[in-house]
């Protein structure tokens, strides 16, 4: 399972002009937890058009070492065919030492709600990088279901957790929209006696509810009077096999979009894009600034997952204000709309971005040090993002710190910059998108 080694510097010369289709790598949300779910339950599950990176594959290596038989066939398009075979949750095997998630933050925050309904000690680890990030906000909803979860320094991985079969369903409220520790809880409450309530300031993307529902488990979810996402789901629960096709990723889409929305002469095509209400923000937010972006739907996934082509053309943009419940609902996506707003007219200004100092950098740092560079006005307050266009960008050398979303963000960047633009870090990109510099060479073609 070895990947191609990308270099650690990219450089990036400006683009001419943008034109092309493009099939993006699959959803990385929904591969993890179809390979997941594949692990839960009994018989083999097929999962088609999987994203290749380098967390998918930390999370189907961690399935394969808790007893299931993964077969992995790639594809043309870069993506992946997998064949679990499970004798489902009741059969996995106590691993021979601690499961390795890598740099993926959803694998060990999904394992470890899966792991606190097993009889069993396991540890999760990963990187460095994951290494440096609290875990508290999941530690104690677990703790609370009756499992016993214990973090590195605390609240810190290597998690080691004890499990407990049945858990204690319970009600709980996250203080922060997070929807891997809602989808840990969910997770958990499959082993657990009763229900298992999850209260969320906003919704946040809601594929767990999805496709569990899709696997036979009664799930519920609705909206409370203060505006609150309230998902319930009753326990314990069994987890039926069902085949997968994965659509493309919006996140991966999101730089293509704003690539071409930003080129003064642009024209791309995305195949087959999921387009889940949870998960579309940044299409809407573009269209917002002004965005020609054209959707054509696609049939579904074939559980209850949208799907569209898109076509984006050089546009005309306009600053916008993101709200707190705008920022949650695109978090992973902020970088790239920052790098959007240095092309806008006027102060565009993003709340409520502190989720993003938590992700494999600081990342609001490193976008305003990076488009800083290049050439934009662009600051923060606190945890607001306000950005001045537009800027006319130039080439510098910028540090994605070893963070994908900014490596990718910086990468685009280097489309429309004068001069050429270095990204340290650029082989980050292979944690989402393994295929993404081949992808930006056939379409600057």
């Amino acid at each position: 399972m070895a990947m191609t080694a990308l270099p650690t510097e990219v450089g990036i010369e400006p683009a001419a002009r943008l034109r092309g289709e493009l099939a993006l790598p699959g959803d990385k949300s929904i591969s993890h937890r179809a390979l997941m779910l594949a692990l839960l339950a009994e018989g083999a599950t097929r999962i088609t058009g999987a994203g290749d990176g380098a967390d998918v594959r930390s999370t189907a290596g961690i399935v394969e070492a808790l007893g299931a038989d993964v077969e992995r066939v790639r594809r043309p398009d870069g993506n992946v065919e997998y064949v679990v075979r499970s004798h489902g949750a009741g059969s996995m095997r106590q691993p021979r030492g601690p499961l390795d998630c890598g740099n993926s933050g959803t694998s060990l925050r999904l394992f470890s709600g899966i792991l606190a309904g097993q009889a069993m000690i396991v540890t999760l680890d990963g990187d460095g990088s994951l290494r440096s990030r609290p875990m508290a906000r999941l530690i104690e909803p677990l703790r609370a279901m009756g499992a016993d979860v214990d973090g590195g320094d605390g609240v810190r991985p290597p998690l080691r957790i004890a499990g407990r079969r049945p858990l204690d369903g319970i009600d709980w409220t996250t203080r922060v929209a997070s929807a891997q520790v809602k989808s840990a809880i969910l997770l958990a409450g499959l082993a657990a006696e009763g229900t298992t309530i999850v209260r969320e300031p906003v919704a946040t993307r809601d594929h767990t509810e999805r496709m569990l529902r899709a696997r036979g488990v009664a799930v519920r979810s609705d909206r409370g009077a203060d505006g609150a996402n309230i998902v319930e789901l009753g326990g314990p629960a069994t987890v039926r096999a069902v085949d997968q096709v994965v659509p493309g990723d919006p996140s991966a889409a999101a730089f293509w979009l704003v690539a071409a929305a930003i080129h003064p002469d642009a024209e791309i095509t995305l195949r087959s894009v999921g387009v889940n209400p949870t998960r579309r923000a940044v299409i809407d937010l573009l269209r917002r600034m002004g965005a020609s972006i054209e959707e054509r739907g696609a049939p579904d996934d074939g559980v209850g997952e949208p799907i569209a082509d898109l076509t984006v053309r050089a546009s005309d943009l306009e600053a916008i204000e993101l709200s707190p419940a705008d920022t949650a609902t695109a978090i992973d996506e902020i970088p790239i709309l920052c790098l959007a707003a240095t092309r806008a007219r006027g102060t565009t200004t993003i709340h409520a971005a502190g989720e993003l100092r938590h992700k494999e950098s600081d990342r609001i740092a490193g976008i305003v040090d990076g488009l800083t560079a290049l050439g934009a006005t662009i600051s923060a307050d606190g945890d607001d993002i306000v950005i001045e266009g537009p800027t006319e960008l130039h080439g510098a050398t910028v540090d994605s710190l070893g963070d994908h979303r900014l490596a990718l963000t910086f990468a685009i960047a280097g489309l429309v910059a004068t001069g050429r633009t270095s990204v340290r870090g650029a082989d980050s990109v292979a944690i989402s998108y393994p295929t993404f510099f081949a992808d930006l060479e056939r379409i600057r073609a």
